[in-house]
């Protein structure tokens, strides 16, 4: 199937949802947003990943496979492990591919912001101090910039191996195809109101 764009029309009404996009893309932003406008559940996989002290939860992978086996939901397409079986249950993967230096701006300021305002994230943790930046090579800025290209590579290789007929694929570039998809092909599915696809 070929990539849907902001103006195409959904092949099917979305009932199991994945945004897809690098870190600062707007994923959990766009899922919940989503969420709200087809009345689905909304679940972020941050806070199913993330235990205390940025520590891996060992439930991760037994909390994903309960969220894939709802009938309803949206959520952000993250972590190798999670990835399949989000993929294997998902109707409609939306791809936010914005360029480098929008993902960077955002995460930039998200980043500053939280840890300046020592904002409580997932299991009590907080944003380390900003000079991690230089000295932590898994900081969240240096990760962005490392795979914006293996995000694009990941995601445009999808229609070629999946069932297309099950599977849409929106991929929208930048906040105005974010905002004319939300309020075209979004706005008129959530109005029609159809059974979603089982």
């Amino acid at each position: 199937m070929p990539l849907l764009g902001a103006a195409d029309e959904l092949p099917h009404p979305p009932a199991r949802v994945l945004v897809a996009g690098t870190s600062g893309a707007g994923k959990s932003t766009m899922a919940r947003r989503v969420a709200d406008a087809l009345g689905l559940s909304y679940v972020e996989m941050d806070s199913l990943f993330h235990g205390p002290q940025w520590t891996p939860r060992p439930e991760f992978e037994a909390d994903v496979r309960e969220l894939v086996a709802g009938e309803e939901w949206a959520t952000e397409w993250q972590y190798s492990a999670a990835r399949p079986l989000l993929l294997a249950r998902a109707d409609t993967l939306i791809w936010l591919d914005h360029p480098r230096r929008t993902v960077l701006r955002r995460v930039t300021v998200r980043t500053v912001l939280r840890r300046v305002r020592r904002q409580v994230l997932w299991n009590g943790n907080t944003e380390p101090p900003l000079r991690t930046v230089f000295t932590d090579p898994e900081h969240l800025l240096r990760w962005a910039w490392r795979s914006h290209g293996r995000n694009r590579e990941r995601v445009a290789a999808l229609p070629a191996g999946r069932d297309g007929e099950r599977l849409a694929v929106v991929r929208l570039r930048g906040q105005r195809e974010v905002d004319r998809w939300c309020a075209g092909p979004l706005r008129r599915a959530a109005e029609r109101g159809e059974e979603p696809v089982r």
